[in-house]
Parts: structure tokens; C-alpha cells; sequence
């Protein structure tokens, strides 16, 4: 078997290739792997949990750390090795728990004396089919000053994290069993792909995809929505981009109405819409609410230490009137934290069904890629103080497994019908540190498309 290797412009490249098809068969791929990392045993499969080593970690001292994540499936063993830059990890403050809405958080007064220029609603596009909308019809020059105060305050920055880029920089070596190499990818494209390929597995259930909201405007986000419009593009009309600098917001915009990457999902939907909302906006905080409020699918894609939105905007009578699927795939480490952990304890909280509300139905779990990695490096579930009997695997739920059982002996649900109805219009929150298994079940996919298509570089007698 020759070895293939696939730089990151090739593995670009043949991504942007695929069909609808081709992103269902993957997905399938996926799906069946991560099933078999919940639910088999070292007797039944190679890729169960119990053969995955955890992945290891090597700090650099110039705010750089090295990942080392070895992974195994029934066919291939691998490892991918990453070079990531660090989110600062934030200096001591109050508890999440007892923040407020009164006021920012920010520690001193820091006046934003300039807005990026708001254009207009209704402006025009190169295709002239679509509409994007910044932020607001208004050019305004907002002026808002972060008080010190933190004992009165919930809401929360929309992001503390570094200003270099958070991409894992490495690569992908492949094996088969015997340990013969034949896969060498480049890992930057690929994370960002298999990432957003595991999230979209329960949005591509859901019953109402309509309004889309993404926060970040890197290459997580950008798949992401590629994924969600390849998948069920004819229904989606609005996706808006949340981010912290509107000039690389308004730059994934431009590339949707303009590249020739995305031309064929622009022509397939005339109705779609795009808008930007930007932290350096003066009306951030009432433009953040609506956006979520009217949100059918939530995809948090930002390395964030702290919460991007308050939890009262979804944990409210009103924020819990809509059904949405919530997906947090950006922290990845304990002092991370994307989702605010009230959202999670409302979550899996017990529903006594008392309330004057109409609520939308909740499963009583967060949905984890891996429960063990989560438990240990997912930020959010820690500071949530959730316990291991809170979550399922998203491997294990997508065979409808553990909450149907569990509803049918505690005597308090429907079984597998009311699961499915929750997967497909109440609340579920996803959450996702990553695996070495995505990357080399993706991978081995890539390879095989790679010798089909004649994509990369092919060394004989490795």
C-alpha cells in the first residue's frame, strides 16, 4: 500500500469536492465509530473507549502547547500532533454562579470609541439574490464603559481569548494494524472538518433548522455552516455570525457572496440570509439576545474562558419556550468555558412538569463526545459540577440507548418516542473536547477518496 499525503491546501481541496452524499457516507462513518467507542469492549472492537489512550499535552514557553493523540478504530491506528496556541487563562474572580446582568465584567473602564461602519439592510450583493445584514441600518459609534464592579453582574465579555490564531498547526500519520504507514495529512483542515462533521449529526435530526447562529468566524466556524447548508440548506434562511472583531466576521461573509467555493450553495437557496452581529457594537447586548432567542441551532466555535452569552437568555420561561440544539465545540480545557454552567444545570436538572410555562421538552443529559474527557477537560461540565450520571454519549444516544432505558425504569417517560422527540425539537446541548478517534476515522475516509480522485502525493515502498 503506497502512502498518501495530503497537505492542508489538498485536503481543502478535496473537502470542497464532496457532495451531499459523499458528507452523509462520512458522517454515517462517523457516527458508527463513535458508537462502537461507547459501546464496544476490547473483545468486540478495536475502537472502544478502552483503547484510547488519553491524549497528552507539552506546553511550550511561548503561550504554545503540543498535543499528542493517539486513537485507534477497528481498522487504523494513528495519532494526530498539534501545535495550538493558548487562550490566556483568567486571573481569580467570583463564581460564574453569582454573576448579574447589571453590568459588564470587565475589571477596568475601557471606552470603545469607534464602531466598524454598519451597512445598510438592504445592501446589495455580487449575486444580487441575497441580503446581509451587519449588525443594524445605522451607522453608530457607540461608547460603552465596563464598570469594576463585579459583585452585581452576570453578563459576560464575548470572549477573553487570545488574539493569535487558535487553528491546531501538525498532522495526521496513519497505520494500518500491522503498523504499515499510508495516510500523512495535513491536521489543521481536518479538525476543523471532523468537528463540525460529529456536531451536525444531531442538527441533521432536527426538525427546525431555520435560523442558524454561529459564534466565532475561523475555519470551525466556516465548516460549520458549510455542513449545516450542504445538509439541510434548502431550509435554513438566516445565519448569523456572532464575533468579537467584525472585520473578520464581515471577511467569512464576503467569501459566502463572493468565492466560487460557496457559489453552489448560494444559487441552491435564494432565501438564505446573512448578518453580523460584532462585541464592538453599541447595541451588542440587545442584538445578542434576539439572535438567541430566535435561534434554531446554536454553534458556540470559540477557544472563550468565559460564558458568550448570559444564562438567563435560555434558562428564562421565555428563553425555554423554543426547542434548539445547542453545540459547544471551541473550549477545550478546564479554565475554558463557552456555555454558562447554570445552562447546564438547567439542563439535566429534574423536570417536575409543575411549571405555569409552556416549556420546550428537555432530556434530563448533556450530550458529550466522550464522557471521560469531558468529565476531566471540558470546563463547562466542571464548573457545572455535572456528574458522569448527567451525560450520554452522543456514540451511545444515536443508537437510542441509555435515556430511553433510563426513562423507561424510572417510570417517567415515553422510552425511545420520547427520546426521539426530544433529539428533535426540545433542548439539547452538545459537547465536544475532541477525540484522536474523529481524526482517524475522517482520515481513513480521506485517504481512500484521495486514491479514488488522484488527490495528494502518492510514495511507493514507504
Amino acid at each position: 500500500m503506497p502512502l498518501t499525503v495530503l497537505t492542508d491546501a489538498d485536503v481543502h481541496s478535496l473537502l470542497l469536492s464532496l457532495t451531499r452524499d459523499d458528507i452523509v457516507e462520512l458522517q454515517h462513518n462517523l457516527a458508527e465509530a463513535l458508537h462502537e467507542y461507547s459501546t464496544g469492549t476490547q473483545e468486540t472492537t478495536k475502537g472502544c473507549s478502552a483503547n484510547q489512550p488519553q491524549r497528552i499535552a507539552i506546553p511550550a514557553s511561548n503561550d504554545r502547547t503540543t498535543l499528542f493523540m493517539p486513537a485507534t478504530t477497528s481498522t487504523s491506528r494513528g495519532i494526530k500532533i498539534v501545535s495550538l496556541a493558548l487562550a490566556p487563562v483568567p486571573s481569580p474572580r467570583p463564581s460564574i454562579g453569582s454573576l448579574s446582568l447589571d453590568s459588564p465584567r470587565s475589571t477596568s473602564p475601557v471606552p470603545r470609541s469607534q464602531s466598524p461602519s454598519l451597512a445598510s439592510s438592504k445592501s446589495t450583493t455580487p449575486t444580487g439574490s441575497h441580503t446581509p445584514s451587519i449588525a443594524s441600518s445605522k451607522s453608530i459609534t457607540p461608547t460603552i464603559s465596563h464598570t469594576s464592579s463585579i459583585t452585581s453582574t452576570k453578563s459576560t465579555d464575548l470572549s477573553t481569548t487570545s488574539s493569535q490564531s487558535t487553528s491546531p498547526r501538525g498532522s495526521l500519520t496513519l497505520l494500518t494494524s500491522t503498523g504499515i504507514p499510508y495516510g500523512f495529512i495535513g491536521a489543521e483542515e481536518l479538525t476543523a472538518f471532523r468537528t463540525a462533521l460529529a456536531s451536525t449529526i444531531i442538527f441533521n435530526q432536527r426538525s427546525n433548522v431555520h435560523s442558524i447562529l454561529v459564534f466565532g468566524a475561523g475555519k470551525q466556524a466556516a465548516w460549520h455552516i458549510r455542513l449545516a447548508l450542504m445538509l439541510r440548506g434548502s431550509e435554513v434562511h438566516h445565519v448569523d455570525i456572532i464575533n468579537r472583531s467584525f472585520s473578520r466576521a464581515k471577511k467569512l461573509m464576503h467569501e459566502f457572496y463572493t468565492s466560487p467555493e460557496w457559489e453552489d450553495l448560494r444559487n441552491a437557496n435564494g432565501k438564505l440570509q446573512f448578518s453580523i452581529v460584532s462585541a464592538e457594537y453599541g447595541e451588542y447586548q440587545r442584538l445578542l439576545k434576539e439572535h438567541i432567542r430566535k435561534a434554531d441551532a446554536i454553534f458556540l466555535c470559540t477557544p472563550s474562558t468565559s460564558p458568550l452569552f448570559p444564562a438567563e437568555y435560555l434558562t428564562s420561561s421565555e428563553g425555554r419556550k423554543k426547542g434548539r440544539y445547542v453545540s459547544a465545540i471551541g473550549s477545550y480545557r478546564p479554565h475554558m468555558c463557552e456555555i454558562h454552567p447554570d445552562i447546564l444545570r438547567q439542563a439535566v436538572a429534574p423536570d417536575h412538569k409543575h411549571h405555569h410555562h409552556k416549556h420546550a421538552e428537555k432530556g434530563g443529559v448533556v450530550v458529550v463526545d466522550s464522557l471521560e474527557a469531558c468529565l476531566r477537560e471540558a470546563g463547562e461540565i466542571m464548573q457545572a459540577g455535572i456528574g458522569a450520571e448527567q451525560l450520554v454519549e452522543v456514540g451511545e444516544l444515536l443508537m437510542v440507548k441509555k435515556a430511553s432505558m433510563k426513562e423507561i425504569e424510572m417510570g417517567t417517560g415515553e422510552g425511545e418516542k420520547g427520546l426521539k422527540r426530544w433529539l428533535n425539537s426540545g433542548n439539547v446541548i452538545y459537547k465536544s473536547v475532541g477525540l484522536g478517534l474523529m481524526d482517524i476515522c475522517v482520515g481513513e475516509d480521506l485517504v481512500a477518496l484521495a486514491m479514488e480522485r488522484g488527490a495528494g502525493i502518492k510514495v511507493e515502498g514507504f
